[in-house]
């Protein structure tokens, strides 16, 4: 009768290791995809992040180059209205034929 309570306590742990061992596994297992999964999520907010700084550059080019553009026409307004008050000809000039 001992050696049937022995083989059945041996048989006991070597179950409760087997358990220990799958339930350490799983846990490893589990941390081994929430770290992919941060990975994979990481890349994606890289990607979404590069695409708006993309976008806010392109927005902030534009807006300087209206800003440079505006600028160059009022100038170009200026000079038009000093050129349009200048007479055509100049003084004492031999008329056109």
């Amino acid at each position: 009768m001992k050696v049937s309570k022995v083989f059945s306590e041996q048989k006991a742990r070597k179950w409760l290791w087997v358990g220990l061992a799958a339930f350490v596994a799983l846990q490893i297992y589990f941390v081994q995809e929430m770290l992919a999964a941060l990975v994979l999520f990481t890349g994606v907010f890289i990607v979404f992040a590069l695409v708006a700084l993309v976008f806010y550059l392109i927005d902030q080019a534009s807006r300087w180059g209206l800003g440079h553009a505006e600028s160059q026409a009022k100038r170009a307004l200026v000079a038009a209205e000093e050129l349009s008050k200048k007479p055509l000809r100049r003084p004492r000039s031999e008329p056109a034929q």
